[in-house]
């Protein structure tokens, strides 16, 4: 089989079937927005916007902020890009509409849920879109600040919100998410970045069919008591 190191420039955007389950994951929409409008304005917002969400993250950055940054007023980010997530989302050059496929992943409730968030995932990465996608990536890991900005809005705006219907304490959110967060960034590093193989040549169904377990018990799952570890009080030994 061929390397999948460099699949995101190639593939399609459609429903993608599972050979072994049978499920599918959701349609991919492309970006939609508002028409373009004047482009000095435009990008004095975005400059703003990627400044203010590297600084703060992007549960700081307010939009408010973001309009003073660029010197215009705070409707204006609303004319231009309809919200603060939108406004992330083009800083970042993502190829889909994040809203609708969160809207999409959400809409048949938990069950299933990380085999339809895993098939969704490849389907983006394997799709036109996810050679920027790889190259976000690879910016983020070499930069803090653009690091930062975007592992609070993947914990916030994407496993944030497909956690929420379970209604779980704080703490618990806290570790699914790093869990589910953890296993996709693993997938996506190993099979689109540094072509481990087999995991760089397996085809998406069966990859999505061994993975699609694993992050359906981190969303779902009993998750094991954290380990309590004892402190151990040693006392000092003078050696003459």
């Amino acid at each position: 089989m061929t390397s999948r190191a460099s699949a995101a420039g190639s593939g399609g955007t459609g429903e993608t079937a599972s050979a072994a389950t049978g499920t599918r994951a959701p349609k991919i929409p492309g970006r939609t927005g508002r028409r373009p409008g004047n482009p000095d304005t435009r990008l004095a917002i975005l400059q703003a916007a990627r400044t203010a969400f590297a600084e703060v993250g992007f549960s700081s950055a307010s939009v408010r902020r973001i309009a003073a940054d660029a010197g215009v007023d705070a409707a204006l980010v609303h004319h231009y890009f309809g919200s603060k997530e939108k406004l992330f989302l083009a800083t970042v050059q993502a190829p889909v509409d994040l809203q609708s496929v969160i809207s999409q992943l959400s809409a048949d409730g938990v069950d299933g849920l990380g085999p339809r968030l895993i098939r969704t995932i490849l389907s983006v990465w394997e799709s036109p879109g996810g050679a920027g996608m790889a190259a976000v990536l690879r910016s983020a890991l070499a930069d803090p600040g653009r690091a930062r900005m975007i592992r609070e809005f993947v914990r916030l705006e994407i496993v944030g919100r497909l956690l929420e219907p379970l209604r779980l304490p704080a703490d618990e959110v806290g570790l699914r998410t790093a869990l589910v967060m953890s296993q996709v960034l693993g997938v996506i590093t190993g099979r689109y970045l540094l072509a481990v193989e087999p995991l760089a040549s397996l085809p998406a169904d069966e990859l999505a069919a061994q993975v699609g377990a694993t992050l359906q018990h981190y969303f779902t799952g009993r998750l094991l008591a954290p380990v309590q570890i004892e402190s151990v009080q040693i006392e000092s030994v003078q050696i003459e």
